[in-house]
């Protein structure tokens, strides 16, 4: 059988089995031989996917996961307190200023050094300018889920464009440079936070285990690092090898916060898997933050 032959199989079956999951009740999706079968056809999706880059997102995406960075600012005692963020993977810009939007409204004291970090300089080019469609086409509109407060405080009309507000923009260093660069930590230094979302679903697994163990060298001892839209086995299968602690507090939150990931499992390889509590270790796999210890 073709490659090109088994890519359309493949393609055809999923459908198929697709259109026949969105008729089963919530309560049978949940059941354990359904879960089994979900897990069999995220790896038929994921052995003929072709990984590709993809720079659609939304702001204020996974808001439990930007709560759970403001409960940490929050508690940060010292006044003008500095706070050292990487976000990898910056894409369009819109987790950068999510994030930066979050964390000042929370501690408008805190001085806050951002490294927004992307392997494309045309997305940096656009992310750094701030500016974006009012009306955009697509399945992912940037300001979908936003309020008109939201709104009205990230952005500034321009023409039918809205851009980013100055106090949004400050403190941002654009860099360009791959989650595998070997020289990356050596360059940003040790981060209070760091960020790798919603890229490295799209690497093959070695490469993805290979960036993210290295993403997490840029983190300073006792710092946290969040890290979602990922294969949960290389996830784990890191967070166990390097003894990372994770995070509860809003743990089952953050993993069902990104609603475009969880409504594609079990069709797209991107796809991210329900919370099952049965699994003994389910706090370490569905886990999206973690303190790094350094050790």
């Amino acid at each position: 059988m073709n490659a090109a032959l088994g890519r359309a199989l493949t393609a055809s079956l999923l459908r198929m089995n697709r259109l026949a999951w969105r008729r089963l009740p919530n309560s049978l999706l949940a059941s354990r031989p359904v879960m089994q079968y979900g897990d069999r056809l995220l790896a038929l999706a994921r052995s003929r996917a072709e990984r590709r880059s993809n720079f659609g997102t939304l702001f204020l995406r996974n808001r439990p996961q930007l709560e759970l960075m403001r409960r940490l600012v929050a508690g940060t005692d010292a006044r003008g307190a500095e706070a050292k963020i990487a976000v990898f993977g910056c894409s369009k810009g819109a987790e950068v200023y999510s994030i930066l939007w979050t964390l000042r409204l929370a501690r408008p004291d805190l001085r806050i050094s951002l490294n927004a970090v992307d392997i494309s300089g045309d997305i940096l080019e656009f992310a750094s300018k701030g500016v974006y469609p009012a009306i955009e086409s697509g399945r992912i509109r940037l300001t979908g889920g936003m309020s008109r407060k939201e709104i009205s405080e990230f952005f500034e009309p321009q023409g039918e464009d809205l851009e980013i507000k100055p106090w949004l923009k400050e403190g941002i260093t654009w860099r360009r440079m791959s989650a595998d660069d070997e020289e990356i930590a050596d360059v940003l230094g040790g981060q209070d936070i760091v960020t790798a979302n919603n890229f490295l679903c799209h690497m093959y697994p070695a490469d993805a285990e290979r960036c993210l163990r290295n993403i997490a060298r840029s983190v300073k001892p006792g710092g946290r690092l969040f890290v979602s839209g990922i294969d949960l086995d290389v996830r784990t299968r890191v967070a166990v090898a390097l003894h990372w602690e994770p995070i509860l507090e809003l743990l089952e939150e953050m993993h069902e916060g990104d609603p475009y990931l969880r409504e594609d499992w079990p069709f797209e390889y991107w796809g991210l898997e329900p919370l099952d509590k049965r699994r003994p270790d389910w706090r370490m796999r569905y886990a999206s933050a973690f303190r790094l210890n350094g050790g």
